[in-house]
């Protein structure tokens, strides 16, 4: 596969790629917003900065089966014409402020995508409450404690 600019792979996916679905607004002030579901967007938006297609350098933060969570960064492959060896996956499953700090250290401190780090965190906080509430650990709700009498 013939290595090319990330620049000139948005210009020809941006407008028209099988990942993209257009959602039209409500009115005519809202427009339309265009979503994309490729591998390695973190914010599911048809962006160059979110791209998976168009960047080099990917991170996203996906569910898997088990209610777990992986942390998907691109790799420099050196098999091009295998796109699934070009990615690799770190299992997270630790405690959220161990994870988070994996995450960090794997994408966003060794500056691989540093300006994807609120995305990436956000993200995976979301998956992590998703796998809380499926494995059914719910967290307590503090009781009502009305005035009291001195």
């Amino acid at each position: 596969m013939v290595q090319v600019s990330d620049s000139l792979v948005w210009e020809l996916t941006r407008h028209n790629t099988c990942f993209m679905k257009k959602v039209n607004g409500r009115t005519k002030r809202s427009g339309s917003v265009r979503f994309s579901v490729e591998k390695g967007n973190v914010k599911s938006l048809s962006r160059f900065q979110y791209s998976g297609l168009a960047n080099s350098k990917v991170t996203d933060v996906v569910c898997t089966d088990s209610n777990g969570a992986e942390l998907i960064k691109k790799t420099a492959s050196k098999h091009h014409q295998y796109p699934s060896k070009g990615r690799a996956a770190i299992t997270i499953n630790k405690d959220f402020r161990r994870a988070e700090n994996t995450i960090l250290t794997q994408s966003i401190d060794n500056f691989y995508r540093p300006d994807l780090k609120d995305a990436v965190l956000a993200k995976y906080t979301k998956v992590y409450q998703a796998n809380r509430r499926a494995k059914g650990v719910v967290k307590p709700v503090p009781m009502k404690k009305g005035r009291t009498k001195k």
